[in-house]
């Protein structure tokens, strides 16, 4: 069951500690390392959420795991975490780690989706407009395709949303031919 409460608290301490130890930047790499762990081995998440495997074994296939890839720091905390049974909210801590990192350093993320890849110069000249435009120091781009836009392209920036795909403008198009006031409805 998420927790966003705990994970929001646990990634606070994390920052904390680490920001004490002087590891921030050591320890955000670990944090991208093990999402990425994660998010491509469904397994390890499994075990960490099972009830039925003991903290011993969970601990011992964490450290299997991450030993030689993870710093002392984090590897205490999940140390940490399985010690107080927390160990199954760790996708979750990872994921606040990370927005909390980049609000401390003050990166904007921005989401930008395409029809098809872009070229490192198109995504330059987006994310300089966007730091223009919106007064960002700080931007990271995340990329996605999706061929359903057919054209054009979707920026997500925080809340706000422009939608310049071709898929959007054929939909709005469908529409004003619902509503076309010219075509006579027989009764």
């Amino acid at each position: 069951m998420p927790n966003p409460r705990l994970a929001s608290r646990y990634s606070k301490s994390l920052i904390g500690l680490a920001l004490e130890k002087g590891q921030l930047e050591t320890v955000f790499a670990d944090m991208q390392w093990l999402q990425a762990v994660c998010k491509s081995n469904r397994d390890f998440v499994n075990v960490l959420r099972s009830p039925v495997i003991k903290n011993d074994v969970k601990r011992k296939i964490v450290e299997a795991v991450t030993t030689g890839k993870i710093s002392e720091l984090t590897a205490g905390f999940n140390r940490l975490l399985i010690l107080k049974n927390r160990e199954n909210f760790l996708p979750e801590i990872i994921t606040a780690f990370i927005a909390a990192y980049k609000e401390h350093k003050n990166i904007q993320t921005i989401k930008l989706t395409t029809a098809t890849p872009v070229s490192d110069a198109m995504k330059n000249a987006i994310v300089e407009q966007v730091k223009k435009s919106a007064g960002f120091q700080n931007v990271e781009l995340e990329e996605k395709t999706d061929e359903s836009l057919i054209g054009g392209f979707v920026l997500q920036i925080g809340d706000k949303l422009v939608d310049a795909s071709v898929a959007y403008d054929l939909k709005a198009i469908a529409k004003q031919f619902e509503n076309n006031d010219f075509i006579y409805r027989i009764r």
